[in-house]
């Protein structure tokens, strides 16, 4: 489960959800990158950074490091019978890969919040599009 991220988002009218997308992934890979080089408690270090420049070497408009799969899939979420498939969808990933038997259970999923508990997240991560 902590292979793959889901990440919703609205785009603002007349702007285009791909370059949304594009601006959040080149800012988050090198927030990333930079954390795993400067943090000195981090044990795989060498081994992350080696694999994001393995992956890096393979693609034509990557510089140094390769974070984010250049696919995705994309689903609008057009209405919230739509909104709550896809939630509970997300919600069921940890159960449905056996590490957890309720979606509530795995730490690091908002299933805690929709069950009326308190997950770990306090407020909801907002990436503004300045473009």
């Amino acid at each position: 489960m902590t292979n793959h991220v889901h990440l919703v988002f609205r785009s603002v009218k007349g702007q285009h959800p791909a370059l949304l997308l594009g601006d959040f992934k080149r800012f988050t890979s090198k927030a990333v990158v930079k954390a795993i080089q400067n943090n000195p408690r981090e044990s795989r270090k060498e081994f992350l950074l080696e694999q994001f420049k393995k992956a890096a070497e393979k693609s034509s408009n990557v510089d140094s490091h390769q974070f984010w799969r250049h696919d995705n899939k994309p689903i609008a979420l057009w209405s919230n019978k739509v909104i709550q498939e896809k939630v509970s969808y997300i919600h069921n990933n940890p159960v449905e890969a056996g590490l957890v038997s309720k979606p509530q259970d795995y730490l690091y999923s908002s299933a805690t919040d929709y069950a009326g508990g308190k997950g770990l997240l306090d407020h909801i991560i907002v990436f503004q599009y300045f473009g």
